[in-house]
Parts: C-alpha cells; sequence; structure tokens
C-alpha cells in the first residue's frame, strides 16, 4: 500500500485530486457525480481517479452502478500514518 500511495498521489499527474477524493471520502462515502460537485472536477475525471484508486484498492464501492458509493478500504485505513506522510511530502 505505501509504494501505491507514492505512486498514486506523488508519481503521477492527478495525485492533487486523488488526495482530494481520498479526503472527501474520509469525510462520508459519496458517489462520483457528489465528488465531482464537491470538489469542482469534471465528472469523467472523477470517475478515472476512482478507477485508479479502486484498481490499487485504496477505495472500494457499494451499491448498484447508478448512484454507487466509494468508501475507504480497510487496507487503506491501516495505513493511513503512510498517506499523511505523503500528503507532507506533496
Amino acid at each position: 500500500m505505501e509504494k501505491a500511495l507514492w505512486y498514486l498521489l506523488v508519481g503521477t499527474r492527478g495525485g492533487e485530486n486523488r488526495a482530494r477524493i481520498i479526503a472527501a471520502l474520509d469525510e462520508r462515502p459519496r458517489n462520483a457525480n457528489q465528488l465531482a460537485e464537491c470538489l469542482d472536477v469534471d465528472y469523467n475525471t472523477v470517475r478515472h481517479h476512482l478507477d485508479m484508486l479502486q484498481e490499487h484498492d485504496v477505495i472500494e464501492s457499494g451499491g448498484d452502478e447508478y448512484g454507487k458509493l466509494y468508501f475507504l478500504t480497510d487496507r487503506f485505513e491501516r495505513h493511513r500514518e503512510e498517506f499523511e506522510t505523503v500528503l507532507e511530502a506533496m
């Protein structure tokens, strides 16, 4: 997870938006449309970042396709300190 966080947040373009998505999901579960609105980011951009975060087991989804909610994974929660370290380095 540590390598994935460094890659997702520092090693590729879009790291700032991914960090913002993680922070928003830390507040409460949200769907892609809610994230796009609260972060003022294009819906398709949010979907791309959600796919990347899900692929690396940072977030998981629940519910049906329409209005699917996203949550932080238990694995992410176990590595929260590393997330904080990465944020400080950004």
